[in-house]
């Protein structure tokens, strides 16, 4: 791990200490062109408080990132720790970081995502799926039929890994010999490594679940897909609902509703979604507009 990504996890990252009160992504992304605007900030050396106070950087703020930076111990201690259950960081500025994050998030991305499982998959092209907990049994169908197909047409499946809709496509997937990636909202510990699967945080390994935490999550699910299905939404509540129209006004993706005639699905299709069935699964990319290839 080169200083760098050592940078970003001291600064975001908890370290097993809910108490550290770490940079938020706000506060990161200010940091940051600050030290790019620095005339003499090539990275190299040792920052120093006088650095950070040159670069605009209040009292307060510089004796808080320095403090951060220092916990050098601290992070090899929590590395460790994490690579002794199998948890693995990507940094936002690692290789192996997931392109469409960056591209399409930009400032949003996540620092750092920890990983446990298959990081082969991180930059495979996928499909997202969204969906209730609760599921009616026609949307269930879909959500299965989703996930096989994702595995038929050779594309990973992005989830969220919470039961209902997105348990449901994950399974089909995997057991139709496809790929998976679940976006975790609890312990990243909790699930373990499963063939052709990867469990991604982007909070610590070991942090627990938060409602915060499951709706965060979301615009990554969103942003990782060439398209996102929405197997069932409840109008106006949920995550399911609030992370496809956020979707829908920053078009990270496109956006594919279950025609199951709810008024959800149809205020999404107003909003920019397009309605499909489950005879329109058989090929995905016929999906998309006919001048963009989603899959490319």
């Amino acid at each position: 791990m080169i200083p760098r990504e050592r940078g970003f996890l001291l600064l975001t990252s908890h370290l097993g200490d809910p108490e550290r009160r770490v940079l938020s992504y706000p506060q990161l992304r200010d940091l940051a062109a600050r030290v790019a605007a620095f005339p003499h900030g090539d990275g190299e050396g040792e920052l120093r408080e006088f650095h950070l106070r040159q670069m605009g950087c209040s009292q307060e703020m510089s004796s808080r990132v320095l403090h951060l930076l220092g916990q050098e111990a601290e992070l090899d201690w929590y590395l460790s720790r994490g690579k002794r259950q199998g948890c693995i960081p990507v940094s936002r500025i690692s290789a192996d970081y997931p392109r469409l994050l960056r591209f399409r998030l930009g400032g949003e991305t996540p620092g750092c995502l920890w990983c446990r499982g298959d990081l082969q998959l991180l930059n495979t092209p996928a499909v997202s799926l969204v969906g209730c907990r609760e599921l009616r049994e026609e949307n269930r169908l879909f959500a299965e039929e989703v996930g096989r197909q994702a595995a038929l047409q050779g594309l990973t499946l992005v989830s969220g890994n919470a039961r209902g809709a997105d348990r449901a496509a994950q399974e089909s997937c995997l057991k139709a010999g496809g790929r998976v990636i679940s976006m975790v909202a609890d312990e990243l510990i909790k699930w373990r490594p499963r063939e052709n699967a990867l469990y991604l945080s982007e909070e610590d390994f070991d942090a627990p679940f938060t409602t915060q935490r499951a709706i965060s999550r979301n615009r990554c699910i969103h942003a990782m897909g060439a398209m996102v299905f929405v197997a069932q939404a409840n109008l106006e509540k949920g995550g399911s609902w609030y992370g496809s129209v956020q979707n829908l006004r920053h078009g990270w993706s496109h956006v594919a509703v279950f025609r199951d005639g709810s008024e959800a699905a149809e205020r999404l299709i107003q909003m920019g979604a397009i309605l499909v069935s489950l005879e329109d699964l058989k090929d995905f990319a016929l999906l998309a507009q006919p001048e963009q290839n989603f899959l490319i």
